[in-house]
């Protein structure tokens, strides 16, 4: 039966508690040996809105709201608004008064398909603009700004943690289709970015902003955009520490974008990030770029892995790496130019741990921007890396080398990776390694009958709290597959704080949890997230600290 009211918001239900419970190795509160039965959250309320409603009815399914905005002023904590097929002007949250959902109840705005934002908020030059609001999920939406007058960001998230834009397409916006500044832990996913800020200025598909932890970017398209298609940058003139650190890029597709400069994938005081199994194509400046220009370092330790980069004739460096970023690891890449430019330029004061190895590439390198080009065999000489690289060129390693990158039975890629930070399935979520070795670039050669994506989550086991102390505890966990690491931790049920590592994939976890204050009951649960995107988290456990 539908009810014609919101939801209202209630408590877990005990039988979730004593499942839970039952979950839990007697005689301890601190352990859970099988960590899947979860707590479901709180249910909240649920909002619709429709072209054909009215903001003065209740919002609910059979007398809907008539704008996003009326839904947006009302929602907390475990609300979720759903917006069905129709034109409408964007909505902001948080400008008026905060507005956050929590671990467990997060605030979700839902597009059924076919709705669409036209039109800017009615605070802020955005279609949807996120001020301060944290643990926010923006679900489904096309951005069009057919009305002309969203003059910044299709989507807009600041200040704010724990924000997921998922599934969402984002075009023809005044400067950026997706915008984050200062927002840690964002996640952004099977977005369409393209043609935003065409033909003006310097801007960019997506841009994430300013000092940020662990970001997360995957499984979006990104084309078509001026400048750069994904921009990263820790913009130390903006406040922070100037640094985005622990990001994570994978399995998207980035192509035609830069014509007015920029990558395909900008890094600017990037550090400690992985960029794996992502297919940048006719890109018109660089394709990865790791850098210095307002960040507080280099981009400094990233692993790029996997990834296939084929350059448009009046592009730069398939890999461009300068201002003292050093400690850097380039493998098991495609990196093709169909002009002029190269594979790799490394400038000098970049050098120090830099690693290259297992490339296929095009037969031109730099240690000075371009000033010289050195051939595979001086790059060797002058670098001592890519000694188990090789020169191969688009036809014989791609089933189409116009339209298809996926390798071909007869690629010179298969099999010719190495194992050392190589990801464990492929842009498609293919497992890897099909044959004996792992394959260079995006895509897993499987033969006539490649194995099925993975599409199950990690099984997480033996949750430990060990090693408490006053001020500090350490979360142990098991998963069945290589997956992430992340603990979510708190006072209540809502947690609050989190400590992750979402740039290696392990299958023994453990994460050391400090700042804590002596004495205290804390509740905390483990999340983990397998290679292939699938995601799982473990019910709700408590440990209290010594005196």
């Amino acid at each position: 039966m539908k009810l014609a009211f919101p939801i209202p918001r209630s408590l877990v239900l005990s039988v979730f508690a004593v499942a839970v419970l039952s979950l839990l190795i007697p005689g301890s509160t601190d352990r859970l040996s099988v960590a899947q039965a979860q707590v479901s959250p709180a249910a909240g309320n649920t909002y619709y809105v429709a072209p054909d409603g009215s903001d003065t009815d209740a919002g609910t399914e059979s007398a809907p709201f008539k704008t996003i905005q009326r839904a947006a002023s009302l929602v907390g904590a475990g609300d979720t608004v759903v917006v069905r097929a129709g034109s409408y002007a964007g909505f902001q949250l948080g400008w008026d008064f905060p507005q956050n959902g929590t671990a467990t109840e997060p605030i979700t705005f839902e597009a059924e398909p076919g709705a669409v934002i036209e039109s800017r908020n009615n605070e802020t030059p955005d279609g949807i603009n996120l001020e301060g609001a944290s643990y926010v999920i923006i679900d489904g939406f096309a951005v069009n700004n057919a009305g002309s007058d969203i003059a910044r960001a299709c989507i807009r998230a600041v200040q704010g943690q724990h924000v997921t834009v998922r599934n969402n397409e984002v075009t023809n916006c005044g400067s950026w289709g997706v915008f984050t500044s200062h927002s840690d832990y964002v996640r952004i996913e099977g977005n369409q970015s393209s043609f935003n800020n065409f033909g003006t200025g310097d801007h960019h598909g997506m841009y994430v902003s300013n000092s940020t932890v662990e970001p997360v970017i995957v499984n979006n398209v990104i084309r078509g955009n001026w400048a750069n298609g994904l921009h990263m940058n820790g913009d130390l003139s903006q406040g922070g520490d100037g640094l985005i650190t622990g990001a994570r890029v994978e399995r998207n597709i980035i192509y035609g974008n830069g014509k007015n400069g920029g990558s395909g994938i900008n890094c600017d005081g990037v550090q400690g990030s992985l960029i794996r199994n992502n297919l940048l194509y006719d890109n018109h400046a660089s394709g990865i770029s790791l850098y210095r220009i307002d960040a507080a370092a280099g981009a400094k330790n990233n692993k790029v892995v996997n990834n296939t980069i084929r350059m448009a004739t009046d592009g730069r460096w398939a890999v461009n790496i300068k201002n003292g970023s050093t400690g850097n690891t380039v493998s098991n890449n495609i990196l093709l130019h169909d002009g002029p430019k190269g594979a790799i330029n490394i400038v000098r004061d970049s050098l120090s741990g830099f690693v290259s190895d297992h490339n296929a590439v095009t037969d031109r390198f730099s240690k000075d921007d371009g000033e010289s080009v050195l051939t595979l065999a001086q790059w060797r000489s002058a670098t001592n890396q890519d000694g188990n690289s090789f020169v191969a060129d688009p036809a014989a390693l791609f089933v189409d080398a116009v339209n298809d990158y996926h390798l071909s039975a007869t690629s010179p890629a298969i099999d010719a990776g190495s194992s050392l930070n190589a990801p464990g399935v492929d842009i498609e979520g293919n497992a890897r390694p099909y044959g004996p070795a792992h394959d260079i670039g995006a895509y897993e050669f499987g033969g006539t009958s490649p194995p099925a994506p993975d599409t199950a989550p990690p099984v997480i086991s033996d949750v430990h709290a060990s090693a408490i102390k006053r001020r500090s505890v350490t979360i142990t966990w098991t998963t069945d597959e290589a997956s992430s690491t992340s603990v979510q931790y708190g006072r209540t049920t809502d947690y609050g704080k989190s400590r992750s590592d979402i740039t290696n994939f392990v299958t023994q976890h453990s994460m050391t949890l400090t700042g804590l204050s002596a004495n205290t009951r804390y509740h905390y649960r483990v999340k983990s997230e397998d290679e292939a995107g699938n995601p799982t988290t473990s019910g709700d456990l408590t440990f209290k600290t010594a005196r």
